[in-house]
């Protein structure tokens, strides 16, 4: 049977895995899949690390998103060549299952669980942060559970109501990020910059000279800021136009992120009064080191307008992760993989896969709200499953077209080959970068996945032996 999903009569998705109860509906166009990547990205993505990789990096912030864009572009580019051939809802669980075979398939997508379920989660407290500074009298994690129920409502509504309203989100994140690149210019133009022009890609100079490994270090933080545009891949079955309107949407916005993430790093690191050498000593400055940049030299009322701009965006964000997370779930119930009821759909909408994954991000979030240190534990879980999905997608990408020849025979070595492995070495390099805890816990979702593998194996095994 082909990888390749066929539209019905009546704009459903046709794919293995039984009738139109099991298909999702067609109906976004280019512009609703950029919409969604760049939601669960978030334009403003390096806001909350700036002070982190401008520490790390001995000033050089604006190099390291150019650096990190690079080195994403190579997973991209391997998400692209493989949406072409699988174009299919499950995402890298369904592209590692054609490349390497049903268990790695599997393991894929239990470890990019961890990324697209718990990204919500991480997007939603974020949000519920930003609230209860505006509103301090509500606390935070009522705010992050109604952002859970709000956003949910419209993904069960349909991807094609919530992409709408993305898109207005979106475009107020935008707008915002404008006013703030315009403001930071007639300053610079008036006053002057606190650093040297060129320190934002050299280095402010004030932790010795330029270090590359400084550079690589931060990187491995930065990459961070991209994990979600891979979403994008998830509604392969739900757009309009082919698989290769989902391929292009996925490099768009990945380059699309990077022109915006260096050009606001770069500004506000020569707006930045405080040196690189004063953050890497007093760490407790850099969670709000570009708020403290932007006080300083414009105003808090420009402050405040990124604040809500945050609040609202990160709930959003939440949206496009959630919605994602549940076409995954439904993509591995409709393989079996997961309990079957995940693949239901109501008129094309995964809803029971929406509604699951809702618990789960509505728990994670909730507990997270009401911990000091929620968010750090809930960031470290997150990284280590989305990489190590990725080194499995590269990986895919060369038991495919290289291994098992699934491109009718015509291999290119630099798309087949030499990309993917760069790109696998790249996101094993950050896993080993990762934090110790991280480590741990993605080795212990990987053995549990392994288990639960092992049990669904044996099943079958038994069930083919009794002739079931």
């Amino acid at each position: 049977m082909s990888q390749n999903g066929q539209t019905g009569h009546n704009g459903t998705t046709a794919v293995p895995g039984g009738g139109a109860e099991h298909q999702l509906r067609r109906s976004l166009g280019f512009r609703d899949l950029v919409v969604y990547g760049l939601l669960f990205i978030a334009p403003m993505a390096p806001v909350g690390v700036f002070g982190t990789l401008d520490a790390k990096s001995h000033g050089a912030v604006a190099l390291v998103y150019v650096v990190a864009t690079v080195a994403m572009a190579f997973t991209a580019f391997s998400y692209a060549q493989m949406v072409r051939v699988v174009p299919q809802a499950g995402s890298v669980f369904a592209y590692a299952r054609a490349g390497l075979g049903n268990g790695a398939g599997f393991i894929a997508g239990w470890m990019a669980m961890l990324d697209y379920v718990l990204i919500p989660a991480v997007a939603y407290l974020f949000s519920g942060i930003a609230m209860e500074a505006l509103v301090p009298e509500v606390s935070r994690w009522v705010w992050t559970a109604m952002a859970v129920v709000v956003t949910t409502l419209l993904n069960l509504w349909g991807v094609r109501t919530a992409a709408r309203v993305g898109f207005l989100v979106l475009a107020m994140e935008i707008v915002v990020l404008v006013v703030f690149v315009i403001t930071a210019i007639v300053v610079l133009a008036q006053d002057g910059a606190e650093r040297d022009w060129l320190s934002p890609l050299s280095g402010d100079g004030t932790q010795g000279a330029f270090a590359l490994s400084a550079v690589v270090g931060a990187v491995s933080v930065a990459v961070l800021s991209y994990l979600g545009f891979d979403a994008i891949a998830t509604f392969a079955e739900e757009v309009t136009g082919g698989s290769a309107k989902v391929a292009r949407a996925l490099l768009f916005c990945l380059a699309l992120a990077g022109v915006l993430f260096v050009a606001q790093t770069y500004l506000v690191a020569l707006l930045e009064p405080v040196s690189s050498a004063r953050l890497a000593a007093e760490p407790e400055r850099q969670g709000s080191a570009f708020y403290d940049a932007v006080d300083a030299s414009v105003g808090t009322w420009l402050h405040d307008l990124v604040a809500v701009s945050k609040a609202i965006g990160a709930a959003f964000a939440a949206l496009a992760g959630q919605a994602a997370a549940g076409r995954l779930l439904f993509a591995m119930g409709r393989d079996r993989r997961l309990p079957g009821a995940l693949s239901r759909t109501d008129s094309g909408v995964p809803r029971v896969a929406l509604l699951v994954s809702a618990v789960i991000t509505m728990a994670a979030a909730v507990w997270a709200a009401r911990r000091d240190d929620g968010l750090d534990h809930l960031v470290s879980v997150v990284d280590v499953g989305a990489l190590t999905a990725f080194t499995l997608l590269h990986a895919s990408v060369v038991g495919w077209f290289v291994i098992r020849r699934g491109g009718g025979g015509v291999v290119s070595w630099w798309r087949h080959l030499l990309v993917p492995v760069l790109g696998a070495a790249i996101t094993i390099a950050v896993i080993v970068e990762a934090s110790g805890t991280a480590q741990v816990v993605g080795a212990i979702w990987l053995a549990v996945g392994l288990v639960v593998l092992a049990v669904q194996w044996r099943g079958r095994r038994d069930a083919e032996a009794a002739g079931v």
